[in-house]
């Protein structure tokens, strides 16, 4: 059996130590602002994430784009020229339609090379949920698990993630369909937190309405003791568009609550979910037990 290499993209907006420490790949997705086009590297090496909040605070209207199948295809050929097989964890199909453009630059790849193995896994996770799933996943790689196997895991896996997002700015919902124009407005006069989940299929939608960011983190919190079983024994994954103090708020909630201080991995959120749901966004992903 080929070694295997575990690849994701830069949606699940793990810190670059992370990565390295999880030894997986990252795919760049990409995005433009101010009629300026960049990729996102987890490591900010083209285009700095604080810069982006910056403009995105002062107007600038971001659009974020899919990986073209041919990009797809390149990459993972360097992996097969290797001689090494292929797991990728992809960015939600409810959320993208990477995951069927991934496909097709599989088959173009597979035109070139029939016995190539690279499989594709719609995560159907978001942001610091994909990420999650990435980091147990790398785990398990490093446990022993075969491709086949972790393959497995991943499909049996993925629906136990749990996604909460508490969002600050009702703009870019709206922006994005996901509110009226008449509950934003109405929202942002009373300062309601919409929080956000995913579903079944891997979409956003919103859950529930809070008053308040104290609600919310609290509403966070509530969801973690009531899903997630045994906290003591749980690795989660707390996630920020440039709100550090928040984000350090909720931690500390977390760790009252009965998650150990040292398996809670800090996440700011990049680009390309930010684009979508704005600076302040808060956000907590842990597996149900």
């Amino acid at each position: 059996m080929n070694d295997y290499v575990l690849v994701s993209d830069s949606t699940a907006d793990l810190a670059p130590e992370v990565i390295k420490e999880l030894g997986v790949n990252i795919i760049p997705f990409t995005y433009s602002i101010d009629d300026e086009v960049f990729g996102y590297y987890l490591d900010e090496r083209d285009g700095d994430i604080s810069d982006f909040y910056g403009r995105l605070k002062r107007g600038a209207m971001p659009v974020t784009s899919q990986v073209n199948p041919v990009t797809y295809k390149d990459y993972f050929e360097q992996i097969v020229k290797e001689g090494k097989d292929v797991l990728y964890i992809c960015f939600s199909s409810g959320l993208s339609g990477s995951y069927h453009t991934c496909l097709m630059g599989i088959d173009m790849l597979k035109d070139k090379y029939p016995d190539a193995n690279v499989i594709a896994i719609n995560s159907l996770c978001a942001s610091i949920g994909e990420g999650l799933l990435l980091y147990k996943a790398a785990k398990k790689k490093q446990e022993g698990l075969g491709i086949n196997e972790l393959e497995k895991w991943l499909r049996d896996t993925r629906s136990n993630i749990r996604h909460w997002f508490m969002v600050e700015d009702l703009f870019h919902l709206k922006r994005g369909g996901r509110i009226s124009t008449v509950e934003a407005m109405v929202g942002s006069a009373l300062k309601i937190k919409p929080i956000l989940s995913v579903d079944d299929e891997g979409k956003l939608f919103v859950k529930s309405k809070t008053r308040g960011i104290s609600k919310a983190l609290e509403y966070l919190v509530a969801r973690l003791v009531e899903e997630g079983g045994d906290l003591t024994k749980q690795h989660i994954v707390l996630g920020h568009a440039d709100a550090p103090e928040k984000v350090s708020k909720l931690k500390e909630m977390v760790i009252e609550a009965g998650v150990p201080s040292e398996n809670i991995i800090i996440a700011p959120i990049g680009p390309i979910i930010g684009t979508h749901v704005g600076a302040g966004m808060t956000a907590l992903a842990f597996e149900q037990s």
